[in-house]
Parts: structure tokens; C-alpha cells; sequence
């Protein structure tokens, strides 16, 4: 586990450089290539996300800080959904990708992502849910 571990943050590393360095052929080599990116009211398929990575202003040409950070990382077996923050200069986002181990190699299979320069976040305790369908508090 701690093998994977160590495989997964090496992809964020590479993941961060691409975003910072506008580095579609390294974005490419992290991702499934049936991914979909989704945002609230948007979709991508992979390569429409990866040719507009290659057309925007790069972060690193512009002096955009390296503030790229990891949020958390939770791993079982062959699966695993990485928080990040990713503050952008065309935004503030936070990703949430979900990697799944297939044929010995990690790839990212979902990105889940949006704009929160405005927004804050919440973050509690899972809710436990019984039998009967009811939301308790932990």
C-alpha cells in the first residue's frame, strides 16, 4: 500500500508541473483516456481539457506562485480519490480526482473540479446513515 501510495503523489507531482507549466503531453500520460471532466453545468472528455491546457496562459510564464497543495488522499486497494488545491490564475480550484489501479498502473479516471474563489469549504465528520434511512451525527 505504501508503494501506491508513493505512486499516487509522484502522478500529483506531474499532475501540479502540467497545470503550472502548461504541459498537456504530461497531463495526458496521468489520465484514462475515457475520463470526463465535470464541473457544475460543465463536461469535458479529456482531449478538449488537454487542448485548452495547451492554450492558455501558462501559470510559470506569467509568475503565478506555486501554491499547489495536497488536501487528502484516500486509498483502498486498487482506488483512490486525491483532494487538491489548485489555485489557478483564471481561478481558485480544488480537484477531486478518482484514480483506479488497473493492469498495475494507476490512471485518473474522474476529475470532479470547480471554481471556489468565492466559496468556502465544509468539512465535517461523515454522517452515519442506519438502517431505516435516517442521517445521524457521528
Amino acid at each position: 500500500m505504501q508503494a501506491d501510495l508513493v505512486q499516487i503523489l509522484s502522478m500529483v507531482e506531474l499532475y501540479f508541473k502540467g497545470l503550472h507549466y502548461g504541459d498537456a503531453g504530461t497531463l495526458e500520460t496521468l489520465f484514462h483516456q475515457d475520463c470526463v471532466l465535470k464541473a457544475p453545468g460543465q463536461r469535458r472528455s479529456i482531449s478538449t481539457w488537454l487542448n485548452d491546457v495547451a492554450k492558455r496562459s501558462v501559470p510559470a510564464h506569467n509568475n503565478h506562485p506555486w501554491e499547489y497543495r495536497v488536501l487528502g488522499v484516500e486509498l483502498m486497494s486498487e482506488q483512490a480519490v486525491v483532494k487538491l488545491n489548485c489555485p489557478l490564475p483564471h481561478g481558485h480550484f480544488i480537484d477531486y480526482l478518482g484514480l483506479l489501479k488497473e493492469q498495475g498502473e494507476w490512471k485518473i479516471v474522474n476529475k470532479m473540479y470547480a471554481n471556489n474563489s468565492a466559496t468556502y469549504c465544509l468539512q465535517s465528520k461523515a454522517p452515519q446513515i442506519n438502517q431505516s434511512s435516517n442521517v445521524t451525527n457521528p
